[in-house]
Parts: C-alpha cells; structure tokens; sequence
C-alpha cells in the first residue's frame, strides 16, 4: 500500500549506536554519551551537561515522536544506564543489543522485527543539527502520497566526507553520489523519515548482501573509509530502484558530527560559548 501511508502507521526513531568509535578512540564512554554543552533535564533543578545523543532526540520529541529503538552493541551498558526507559525525555525507550554489525543499516536491520510495520524517524545520534524541526518536516512531507523516504538536506562543510544529493525541482531525489572527489553538488543528507516500503528494501537488499549477491560491498573501503556498509548506499540503491526518495532543504541549516576528535573540540567549544551566552543573559535579567 503506498498512498498515505505515514498518516496510517506509528512513527518510531531508529538510533543507531552499536559503533566502536576508533575514530576517537580511546574513551572513557560510549561517544553517544559525551558531554557536549549545558541544559535542563525534567525533575532535576538546575543544569546539567547535556550528552550528544539529547539534540537528537530532542528534534525527535518535538515532532511527536514518542517511541524509540536504540540498537547497541554488547558492552555499550552506559547507554541505557543512562537513558533508562526514556522517561526523562518524555519517550519510550527500548533496546536492542546486537553482537557486532556490517555498518549502520545492518545495524538498523535488527530491529526490523520492531519496526518492519512502522514508519521511521532516523537519525545518527553523534550529530548535532539545526533547526529542531527538522524531523517535523520530515515527516509532513513523508504524509505525501506515494512518498517512501524523506530526506534532510543541508549544506556541506566538506562534500568529500558527505553523502552528496542531485535533487529535481520537485524535490524529488535524482540520484546518490558517495563522497565524491570532486562534486558541484551542494546539499548533503543527514537524517530521513521514512515508510515501511523502505524497510523492507533495506532489509531484502542486506539479505542479499549476506547471501553473496553483495560482492565488494562490505569491507570497501572505497565505499567507507572503515570498510562499514554505509546508509547512503542502501539509499542510493533505492533511488535507482524508482522508489519514491524526496528531500526537504534546509539551506541556513548547519550541523557537526563528533566523531571526528576535531569537530568534537570545536563543537565542545561552540556550545559552552552558546551556554555562557545565556547565562549572562538570565543573570542581566
């Protein structure tokens, strides 16, 4: 059934957090966990330091999304410590604990049980992004008819290290292009709802890479500089598939990824500057 599926179907957030972070290897926590500026936890007076994972599902909780699946891997037990059942975030939180992964849609693909009849919010949740809304208006446009995956797009900082977006002026999806050498394209996908046809796709297109249909798919590092089955390839597919991919744009959008050790300093820096800001402005007050 295509149609106005998304109207008919329970919103889930997916988050994926089963990676061993090398890149800012060693830590003293899961990275989904790391302090990253200050705020305000319900039930508690004060303020607290506000972990990378909170902006993610801050946007989830402000477009409605009440129920979630974090998929971790065995170790990772700080993650749910944390974060218990959700109830801090105004959230049901479940998760599922998987031994090791391909990459982030094998990762996804263990909670196909879960979610196979669902439509999905995803996001990474070791990126920070703005506007709030984003997963919103994800969401409203997913309601189209027809419509399989939304995607976030924003401007690229670096087009090489992004998965980069050939979008129509319909804002229909053209094609993928994998961290491209060199590119004149501009926008890059973040995060994406998406309806239960996808799923499925995600979930055949893994079945066949395991089944050996998938030869030089996993551990290229052409493909991904760790050898990882990267999200954006499993879209890619999908596009040349004629499934229904739309973007919404966000062009005064801006984000940071902090698994890379410099962007985890810069954006350490730039949300405890945001943070004094706001003190000094209460204290005026």
């Amino acid at each position: 059934m295509r149609g106005r599926i998304a109207q008919q179907k329970e919103v889930v957030a997916v988050l994926p957090a089963a990676g061993r972070s090398l890149r800012l290897a060693p830590l003293p926590c899961s990275k989904e966990l790391l302090p990253v500026g200050f705020g305000s936890i319900p039930g508690i007076q004060g303020t607290r330091p506000k972990v990378v994972s909170h902006y993610l599902l801050e946007c989830l909780r402000k477009a409605g999304v009440r129920k979630g699946y974090v998929v971790i891997r065995q170790g990772k037990w700080d993650i749910p410590a944390y974060w218990g059942d959700g109830k801090i975030l105004g959230m049901d939180l479940a998760y599922v604990v998987i031994e090791g992964s391909s990459g982030p849609p094998d990762t996804i693909d263990r909670a196909y049980p879960f979610i196979k009849d669902k439509v999905v919010a995803f996001g990474f949740p070791d990126i920070i992004f703005r506007p709030r809304d984003v997963f919103a208006k994800l969401l409203a446009r997913l309601n189209r008819p027809g419509v399989d995956v939304v995607l976030a797009l924003f401007p690229a900082h670096d087009p090489k290290a992004m998965d980069m977006i050939d979008i129509d002026e319909n804002l229909r999806i053209r094609s993928i292009h994998l961290k491209p050498k060199t590119t004149g394209l501009r926008y890059a996908w973040l995060c994406a709802a998406w309806t239960p046809v996808f799923t499925e796709f995600l979930h055949q297109f893994l079945s066949g890479v395991k089944g050996g249909k998938g030869a030089g798919v996993i551990g290229n590092r052409k493909i991904d500089p760790q050898g990882d089955i990267p999200v954006g390839l499993v879209l890619k597919k999908a596009v040349q598939a004629k499934l229904t991919v739309e973007g919404v744009m966000f062009p005064s959008g801006s984000y940071i990824d902090v698994g890379l050790p410099q962007h985890l300093v810069k954006a350490v820096k730039d949300h405890s500057r945001l943070w004094r800001g706001v003190e000094r402005v209460e204290v005026k007050r």
